[in-house]
């Protein structure tokens, strides 16, 4: 038990779980109420088995985190260690690969390969990009950010595009396809930013580990002010899109998902933006982290509205 305890620390399984009610929500919230008696029969299989992908795949990307991480989470959070306390570096990485290659076989699986190959190419390069942002990119300025906040977003990209044609992607001509593109790409957009966010947060919580083991992460190359002053345009970029959201929301007569977004999405990120000023310890920081993780999930939960406003 305490080894199955272990391994699912390791996959971060309460992250997986949110991963799996996105795509679950994208695809039941939004898509079925946009194409309601018009979905292939297959369509719930193929579902499943992305969904699983994905999952494969982000867990892989954890481990091998933790794998090349060793030493910094010997001085971020020692408590949490698993790679080397519990689990032995080699089945670690034995594990990345049974996982990753797993996940790269349901992509085949899930999608047709001859329409969709560039599906699994996309999948590949998820795994080679897990792989470098765990060795190279999460150490140098930027690079790391970027490239998780890209994956963040592209876990509703990938249910989008197993749905439409590249080609047909941008939904001309097509009411309902218009309105998917639009809500994936509202939604993609959310997740890019607020990782963004969440990513410098982290940043600053993790300098002690980072900067003792010669990384080049915001805060310090550019000093935990800079790194807050980053944060806080994006935060204040991100609450202004919203806040247009909701008066654009408005003349639909969408009085429910304004009354939900506006105090579980938009003031809760006020507060962040507040709090993020007053912040100067691993455990502020750490915080605001959490807070920001639960935004992501409100900002996900707002799906449900569309399945009954769509």
């Amino acid at each position: 038990m305490r080894l199955i305890a272990a391994f699912l620390k390791l996959v971060r399984l309460p992250n997986l779980f949110f991963m799996a009610l996105t795509q679950v929500l994208f695809q039941v919230c939004i898509y079925y109420t946009l194409y309601k008696g018009n979905i292939p029969p297959e369509d719930l299989v193929r579902f499943v088995l992305l969904v699983l992908a994905s999952l494969l795949i982000a867990a892989a990307g954890y481990i091998i985190n933790d794998y090349f991480d060793i030493n910094i989470d010997e001085v971020n959070k020692p408590d949490k260690m698993v790679v080397d306390k519990v689990i032995h570096r080699r089945w670690a990485i034995a594990w990345h690969f049974l996982l990753s290659g797993g996940g790269i076989i349901l992509t085949i699986l899930a999608v047709p390969f001859a329409q969709k190959w560039y599906l699994v190419l996309a999948n590949i390069l998820c795994v080679a990009l897990l792989w470098f942002y765990s060795t190279n990119f999460k150490k140098n300025l930027l690079t790391g950010n970027i490239v998780i906040s890209l994956l963040t977003a592209w876990t509703i990209l990938i249910i989008f595009f197993s749905k439409v044609d590249l080609a047909d992607a941008f939904g001309a001509g097509d009411t309902n396809q218009t309105k998917f593109f639009r809500l994936t790409i509202l939604y993609a957009g959310f997740a890019f930013i607020i990782s963004l966010i969440r990513e410098a947060i982290k940043d600053m919580e993790d300098m002690p580990g980072d900067a003792k083991y010669g990384c080049r992460t915001m805060p310090i190359v550019w000093g935990v002010n800079a790194t807050k002053v980053y944060a806080a345009v994006w935060l204040v970029v991100l609450i202004a899109i919203l806040i247009i959201l909701q008066v654009y929301v408005l003349q639909f007569k969408w009085w429910l998902a304004v009354a939900y977004s506006v105090p579980a999405i938009i003031f809760p990120l006020m507060v962040i933006l507040f709090k993020l000023r007053k912040s100067t310890n691993t455990r502020d920081f750490h915080t605001l982290s959490t807070m920001m993780k639960s935004v992501m999930l409100t900002g996900i939960f707002s799906m449900i509205f569309f399945y009954y406003y769509l």
